[in-house]
């Protein structure tokens, strides 16, 4: 799963920020390997669901001691819980994509969500968007043709997956801004793997399957590695301004794309290579272009 923006606060160590987005990116890479994995022995909402318990179980044991359950008090959780839908259709569509596509090249598509963002903050949120911006939008859709150009290994209906993926992890990004303005990070994050959880615990019983004891750790590890990224990608933001760390965030596809390679012994062709730079760079242009603004 791609990485989520966070709030910024006293900006004052950006070698810390950089380092610690670079670790996180790494995790979400390491969690989506895991994912691929774990999704070629079990059922893919056991896998989700696996992802949510432990995501919660260690937000509960950081949080529940300093707070108690004033965590959970939320001002809209109607839209919470649309916001943590929107999560869990991401993990959904994102999981199931990596049965079929390569990680490196599910990752890249799933980064269309940022220039996304930027198309649906028109409509959603009132925002106006430069010309500029727009053409980085039209970019990014290209360097997915450039990807699943016909003829290709990827041009196949499964590219449907990360791109549902990523239009879910926009809304949730344009849902996160909104609940920004009267809700904490915390509560939004607690909130929404706890709904997630109970959503898909009442749905794993008709999916489950007994792991075996190393699949069982790395379950444990997929859940772990999610919640760690989280943690990580918030501390980053609180270190370093966004503008410079929007770059290194899209060394999670480098990262998936040596994964790939290391654990599925996949290596992406030449034209996969061009589309995931032509996402990259309309990705970060979109960026540059906020920040000025």
């Amino acid at each position: 799963m791609s990485a989520s923006s966070a709030t910024l606060s006293n900006p004052s160590h950006p070698i810390k920020g950089i380092l610690l987005i670079l670790l996180a990116t790494f995790l979400f890479a390491s969690h989506d390997a895991l994912s691929k994995y774990l999704s070629g022995f079990y059922p893919i909402v056991m896998v989700v669901w696996a992802r949510y318990v432990v995501h919660t179980l260690l937000m509960a044991a950081i949080f529940l001691p300093q707070s108690g359950l004033r965590v959970l008090r939320t001002r809209r959780p109607g839209l919470q819980a649309l916001r943590a839908s929107c999560l869990l259709g991401t993990s959904l569509f994102f999981t199931s994509s990596l049965l079929f596509i390569p990680l490196a090249e599910a990752t890249a598509v799933n980064f269309l969500a940022p220039l996304l963002v930027t198309a649906l903050s028109v409509p959603l949120l009132g925002e106006s968007v430069t010309r500029r911006q727009w053409a980085a939008v039209l970019v990014g859709f290209a360097g997915v043709l450039v990807i699943v150009h016909p003829g290709g290994e990827m041009f196949t209906p499964a590219i449907i997956l990360p791109f549902c993926s990523a239009m879910c992890f926009s809304c949730y990004q344009i849902l996160t801004r909104k609940l920004s303005e009267v809700d904490s990070p915390t509560t939004s994050n607690f909130f929404a793997g706890l709904f997630n959880t109970l959503l898909v615990s009442a749905l794993v019983p008709f999916f489950w399957e007994i792991p075996s004891l190393t699949h069982g750790l790395l379950m444990l590890a997929l859940g772990t590695c999610g919640m760690s990224a989280h943690l990580f990608l918030t501390q980053a933001f609180r270190r370093a301004p966004p503008a410079l760390l929007a770059p290194f965030g899209y060394c999670q596809i480098v990262f998936a794309g040596l994964l790939g390679f290391l654990v599925f012994s996949h290596v992406p062709d030449l034209s996969t290579l061009v589309g995931i730079v032509v996402i990259c760079l309309s990705g970060l242009a979109a960026a540059w272009q906020q920040g000025r603004r």
